[in-house]
């Protein structure tokens, strides 16, 4: 984002240098270097995705604040799951992300650590936290009882976004580690 305005600019002053040295030598005054302003918008434009991205996060998901996943999801989003799944629209995903709060109730999202946008994607890590403090419902089975240890799982989401919203969303964490760090897996 700053590196592009910086390519704008250096290639604006190289031009500028280039058309000096081809002129006689007239004392004339350089013209002013102009921001780019295409790129001035494309970079507001990932910088608000990733703001976006913070509050989805930090308020909307770890508070449970389902009503406003709106503001940063299309009603006809595809999200592609860790465990290979893919869900369309926003009441399934809605549906799913409740699923996690059952059995560990105090999840939360509380940093990005690497925020990256470019166009009209974005790619951020986080680290979720929570306890397996509640009975987890397995499909078709008994529910597994609950064990008490935290978990904090390193995850990634890319997203896809148009006119501000994620059109499409990419989730990874690893599920092997998940279950080792909650006590049930090796």
């Amino acid at each position: 984002m700053q590196a592009r305005k910086h390519i704008v600019i250096a290639a604006s002053l190289l031009t500028l240098a280039l058309a000096a040295c081809s002129r006689p030598a007239t004392p004339t005054p350089a013209a002013p270097v102009a921001a780019a302003p295409a790129a001035d918008a494309a970079d507001a434009r990932e910088q608000a995705n990733l703001a976006n991205f913070d509050d989805l996060d930090f308020n909307v998901y770890s508070n449970q604040k389902w009503d406003e996943l709106s503001r940063s999801h299309a009603a006809d989003i595809t999200v592609h799951w860790p465990d290979g799944r893919v869900t369309h629209g926003i009441a399934d995903h809605i549906a799913d992300l409740k699923q996690q709060f059952v059995f560990a109730p105090d999840t939360k999202i509380k940093t990005h650590p690497i925020k990256i946008a470019q166009g009209d994607y974005t790619a951020v890590t986080g680290v979720m936290e929570g306890t397996f403090s509640q009975p987890m419902p397995v499909p078709g089975g008994k529910p597994i009882a609950p064990t008490n240890k935290p978990f904090k799982l390193d995850m990634v989401t890319i997203g896809r976004w148009k006119d501000g919203v994620m059109q499409e969303e990419w989730l990874m964490w690893d599920n092997q580690a998940f279950m080792k760090q909650i006590g049930l897996g090796q």
